[in-house]
């Protein structure tokens, strides 16, 4: 009996020692689950300052992992980021300076002194994606939501995604309410009958909600995939107009807003309530699968907030206390939240303040463990890892200097480039080849132009400023011969 006894014994701990090293190699890999929301303002967090919106989840989020505050765009649009995201390549080393619809040859027209460049539309298909080397690695890759990376020809199955829901070439829905019947939108989702459906995250019973249909499909592949290691890219598209939010969210921040509030927009608040809501879903879903302890978490978002009249709305996003919005290279247009948290890695709750910017994502995520990099031996790098900061916010990277080239016109601004370097940051307009210097830790809302205080410095920047523009090969806008002065 002693010994059946003792063989029942040593085959439990045989079994679980086996148990414990299948777990480990299950956690070999680490999953990536990479949030990335539209036209979402730096400030429109509640841990960021906004006084009206209220997002718990995200909040927690940075509690648990690394927040940055000098995290931006490589553009002030969505196109031009995304591509910077899935390549770690400058958009103006892509010749992907705007977004998909408006991309190729500018029509001249009277109104614009310069004329933009020719641009490219469709991430070319022999440029070395994120999501490919993930692929290559074993990994499953899906992508949910919004694309806007090109033409059918160049969706995100064409770029290294196993699956793709949703994503397609248009920038944003005609509605967020299925069954999602604008022409533009039913267009969109045509080929994709499951969006279709009624999200079961429908606990008011109301129509289903385009982020809660997104968040459905994602939480359906973290329960599939938790047994393999997987790269999810959920890029919703809120916030980006139409201003929709539900009903009942509406009348609850409705009725919060008061006089002398940064943010008043009620209906907007709504909507940034229900991404928190569905980054909520995501985290819970992590943890219910088990994979907490192996799954990076990235949240960003691809420009700054909309600003200006939409509707019976004076503006959209209010990105106080930083100036401009979406389009503009004035820090409301491309400095965006960031939140990290890499098990094992960052340290819960901390803060960096190092500025960083979105072609650092693919050199960063390229520090995993087992990922095949032999792809990369001649692929252009931007961007460079932020593992160094992830570790000890506090220390710093090799690297003082970011650029941002928008050679086009947009509702905030005409034909730009800007260049920061340590807390100096420098604007070039190509139309009056004027310049604008700021020191954004004194004056971080940029009202006080001291190119004319510190000429010498300002003239080292632009110089640095033409010499990269010339290493990138970016395009320049030009003469437009159409154009009709006002005064004429």
């Amino acid at each position: 009996m002693r010994n059946i006894r003792n063989t029942i014994l040593g085959c439990l701990f045989v079994f679980f020692i086996m148990a414990q090293v299948l777990a480990q190699g299950k956690n070999e890999k680490l999953n990536v689950v990479f949030i990335l929301a539209d036209d979402l303002g730096w400030s429109d967090l509640s841990g960021y300052g906004s006084d009206l919106h209220e997002t718990p989840n995200l909040d927690g989020l940075a509690e648990q992992g690394l927040k940055f505050t000098n995290a931006y765009a490589a553009a002030p649009i969505c196109t031009p980021t995304r591509a910077s995201i899935m390549t770690g390549k400058f958009p103006a080393r892509l010749h992907m300076t705007t977004w998909h619809e408006n991309a190729g040859t500018a029509t001249p027209n009277s109104k614009d002194k310069l004329l933009p460049p020719a641009t490219i539309g469709n991430l070319p298909l022999e440029e070395s994606t994120i999501a490919e080397i993930f692929q290559e690695s074993g990994y499953f890759t899906a992508h949910i939501g919004k694309w806007h990376l090109g033409d059918a020809a160049h969706y995100p199955q064409t770029q290294g995604f196993d699956v793709n829901i949703g994503g397609t070439m248009w920038g944003a829905p005609d509605t967020y309410w299925s069954p999602f019947r604008g022409q533009k939108f039913q267009k969109q989702y045509r080929y994709i009958p499951d969006l279709m459906q009624e999200s079961s995250y429908d606990k008011n019973k109301e129509p289903s909600y385009l982020t809660d249909v997104l968040t459905d499909k994602a939480v359906q592949i973290i329960k599939e995939k938790s047994n393999v290691p997987f790269f999810l890219n959920l890029w919703y598209h809120t916030v980006h107009t139409p201003i929709e939010g539900k009903p009942k969210l509406v009348e609850y921040y409705k009725k919060k807003v008061k006089a002398g509030m940064k943010d008043q927009n009620y209906e907007y608040a709504a909507m940034v309530a229900s991404l928190d809501e569905n980054v909520g879903r995501i985290l819970n879903a992590i943890e219910e699968a088990g994979i907490t302890n192996n799954t990076i978490i990235i949240f960003f978002s691809d420009n700054g907030g909309r600003v200006g009249k939409y509707k019976d709305w004076k503006t959209v996003a209010n990105n106080y206390p930083l100036r401009s919005g979406k389009g503009s290279l004035y820090e409301g247009g491309i400095r965006e939240p960031l939140i990290i948290k890499w098990p094992g890695i960052t340290k819960a709750g901390s803060n960096c303040d190092y500025p960083v910017i979105s072609n650092d994502f693919y050199p960063t995520l390229m520090e995993i463990p087992g990922l095949d990099k032999t792809q990369l031996k001649n692929s252009q790098q931007d961007g460079i890892s932020l593992m160094p900061l992830l570790k000890n916010p506090k220390s710093h990277l090799d690297r003082e200097t970011l650029f941002w080239h928008s050679p086009h016109y947009y509702t905030t601004t005409s034909p730009v480039s800007a260049i920061r370097k340590d807390n100096w940051k420098l604007i070039h307009y190509f139309e009056d080849d004027h310049l604008e210097l700021y020191k954004l830790d004194k004056d971080l809302g940029e009202k006080n132009n001291l190119a004319d205080t510190y000429p010498d410095r300002a003239n080292i920047l632009y110089k640095e400023l033409k010499t990269w523009r010339n290493n990138v090969n970016a395009q320049l806008p030009s003469f437009n011969p159409l154009f009709i002065p006002n005064n004429w």
